[in-house]
């Protein structure tokens, strides 16, 4: 069976958990890693899993075998890597977000349109079981016609400060996933966001011109409503769960357990913590995910998350930002116009 070529540009631990997934798929062949720092891959059993390991891009852009970039590199450098790419005639998948700029992820994916490239990006929470039954119940029409949506989206504990800094804010760094669910979800494009967010977890998100908790509204062409909440501490665990109410009933998602334990007695009944963290909890999603792209690459279908899908969930990201900032609702068709006059974090 005929396997796509990958090289991946970012050795960080969103890069390595590819690298070790497309290493076991039957789909994919890693080829090269590259990062400006290769210390921790040097002397490691890495050596042994990926014939090239380099500090230079230009090793994957350049090379013949190389199907398909990963990028997965530090937000900052994606337009350029995936432009590079593209015009290499390179296959492109791209973690999330493509970039913090709408006209330079614009003008990124009109070359990717134009040198005849795929583009899939990275949002892993479409390839969840669950969700995508979720997903799959509203298209079969099994609750009727979708009214509303909700999405509870909550991590364990605040990140560091570190990567707060460089993070882009909760809207674009943690909500962005969210926002992708609720189009997903729903079908419809949004035409007005509404966001309220507090900083009631940790200060130093204020350090930043960041937030730690957020309420976001969303309201869609057909009419329907999504409400998505957000916090950087949940203590019980890392907290995911959506829900579509519809015209004929609900369907929903809940947690995953860290173990299906239940105790009951005369006191009540104890059920475990959800897991811990999205590498527990999206395990598998990210395992489907990269297959998805490679069925995409070998069949030659679409892929299964565009550009578009990306651009959109970061200009949902800008619009909550701004109706934030200016303590209104916003829609999308006058973001352009608002964006000339308000700062977007």
């Amino acid at each position: 069976m005929r396997r796509i070529n990958v090289g991946i540009i970012g050795a960080g631990r969103i890069g390595l958990l590819h690298a070790n997934n497309i290493i076991k798929s039957n789909l994919l062949s890693l080829q090269a890693i590259a990062d400006i720092n290769i210390d921790h891959l040097m002397e490691s059993e890495w050596q042994d899993k990926v014939t090239m390991i380099t500090t230079n891009v230009n090793d994957i852009f350049n090379h013949p075998n190389i199907d398909a970039v990963f990028i997965c590199s530090s937000t900052n450098t994606h337009v350029e890597y995936i432009e590079r790419a593209a015009i290499a005639g390179k296959h492109i998948f791209c973690e999330k977000p493509i970039s913090f700029n709408l006209k330079e992820t614009k003008h990124a994916l009109k070359i990717v349109k134009e040198k005849g490239v795929k583009f899939q990006s990275g949002f892993n929470r479409r390839y969840d079981v669950h969700f995508r039954k979720v997903f799959e119940s509203v298209r079969e029409n099994k609750v009727g016609e979708p009214h509303i949506v909700k999405i509870s989206s909550r991590d364990p504990s605040p990140p560091t400060e570190e990567y707060v800094k460089h993070s882009g804010g909760l809207f674009m760094d943690m909500t962005i996933h969210d926002f992708d669910m609720a189009r997903y979800l729903m079908n419809s494009e949004v035409i007005e966001v509404s966001a309220k967010a507090a900083n009631l977890v940790d200060p130093m998100f204020s350090k930043y011109k960041d937030v730690d908790t957020a309420i976001i509204t969303l309201t869609f062409e057909n009419g329907a409503l999504a409400v998505i909440d957000n916090s950087r501490q949940a203590v019980y665990g890392y907290d995911q769960r959506i829900e579509v109410f519809g015209s004929s009933g609900v369907v929903s998602a809940d947690n995953e357990l860290q173990s299906n334990l239940q105790i009951s007695t005369n006191r009540g009944t104890i059920l475990d913590n959800p897991k811990h963290f999205f590498l527990e909890r999206y395990k598998e999603a990210y395992v489907e995910e990269i297959n998805c792209f490679a069925r995409s690459l070998l069949d030659n279908l679409p892929v299964s998350c565009t550009g578009v899908d990306g651009y959109k969930a970061e200009l949902l990201a800008h619009a909550a930002n701004i109706s934030l900032q200016t303590k209104a609702a916003v829609k999308l068709s006058e973001l352009e116009l608002v964006e000339k006059n308000v700062e977007v974090l």
